[in-house]
């Protein structure tokens, strides 16, 4: 008989992570201590601490208030070389310490004119912080690492079709390992951004072409009413991802399309709830419908940095709210899985071990 779920459990289990942006799951001590020392340069004067300018998970009333923290602090924050790798290591060991074995982690490649970074350097940056990161763990074996972590670039919906198209180049250019050993790489291209900025047709040439190059696509999907209009969810099914962020205002005529076409569903419970992207609690959330629908569904943290929740108290909800049992929840992270663009083997054999 299985025993009641609980944190340690959760926390032991193997777990893989497909729905993080690196920006957002930079813990606040971090930014507190990135903004120490620009402070201490002279830089970012009259942006306040983090302490003070984020608030409280949940104290977000609008998806509006939550993307300006990243457009008027985050993002101003990492906006050099040393902070960029300064955010991202952190972001890794947390990861790995709350027991997820695999990442994607999701990043929108910035162009940050003061010291002359553009996408491709940006993108750069982030894969050094990454295998820095590995070589300062694993320097002694670099095929011996807890963690595997791979990067997904996000095209913005705000952005320009050439814009759309540089983000793809880059992602296309990096789909490689920098070198032989080195675990990172680009595995797929995402759509992300405030979903009240419509419409997204314009980037459809930059998808079709990331899809030609083989490079895996996922896109967040009927995040709120605005963005979940027949005409803008035919436009992504038409694009061909293998997986949907979200997922929450699907018309029933289009769940069909979802279970037919076998595609993926990165659920984040923390993020919705707090956000208020979803109407009422936990035991509200649409992951009970997708479940009970027989699709793929990985859970995801979002952005953990700004809601407080890790992956393996993410996993500690669903098994509260909708009564999973520890076979169950080994289940869900078997679904996850089965949906990750890379390490399947790897992690399937972790997840036999563990059960």
């Amino acid at each position: 008989m299985d025993l009641p779920v609980d944190q340690a459990f959760c926390h032991r289990l193997p777990k893989a992570e497909l729905h993080a942006h690196l920006s957002g799951s930079v813990r606040r001590e971090t930014l507190h201590s990135i903004w120490q020392r620009k402070q201490a340069k002279q830089q970012c004067l009259d942006l306040e601490d983090p302490s003070l300018a984020l608030k409280p998970a949940g104290d977000y009333p609008t998806v509006v208030s939550f993307f300006q923290i990243f457009n008027k602090y985050i993002y101003r924050l990492l906006d050099d070389a040393e902070s960029i790798a300064d955010a991202t290591m952190p972001v890794l060991e947390d990861f790995r310490i709350d027991g997820v074995k695999y990442l994607e982690l999701r990043t929108t490649p910035r162009a940050i004119p003061g010291p002359g970074i553009d996408y491709a350097e940006y993108v750069h940056l982030v894969r050094q912080a990454i295998e820095g990161w590995n070589l300062a763990r694993y320097f002694h074996n670099a095929h011996n690492y807890e963690l595997e972590a791979h990067l997904i670039l996000s095209v913005d919906r705000s952005m320009t079709l050439a814009q759309g198209m540089e983000v793809v180049d880059v992602a296309i250019a990096n789909q490689a390992l920098l070198e032989p050993g080195c675990a990172s790489r680009v595995l797929g291209v995402d759509l992300c951004g405030n979903p009240s900025v419509t419409p997204i047709s314009h980037l459809a040439p930059a998808f079709r072409r990331a899809k030609d190059a083989g490079l895996n696509i996922t896109v967040h999907f009927a995040e709120t009413p605005t963005s979940s209009t027949d005409t803008e969810l035919e436009e992504l099914f038409a694009w061909s991802p293998s997986r949907l962020g979200h997922a929450i205002h699907v018309p029933p005529h289009l769940i069909e399309v979802v279970q037919s076409k076998d595609i993926a569903l990165e659920l984040c419970l923390s993020c919705n709830v707090l956000s208020k992207l979803t109407e009422g609690g936990f035991a509200d959330h649409h992951f009970g419908m997708w479940r009970n629908n027989g699709c793929k569904v990985a859970l995801g943290t979002d952005d953990v940095g700004v809601f407080e929740s890790a992956l393996s108290n993410e996993y500690l909800l669903a098994a509260k709210h909708f009564g999973l049992s520890e076979g169950e929840v080994v289940g869900l992270a078997r679904s996850a899985i089965s949906a990750a663009w890379a390490g399947k083997e790897r992690m399937m054999k972790l997840l036999d071990e563990f059960s």
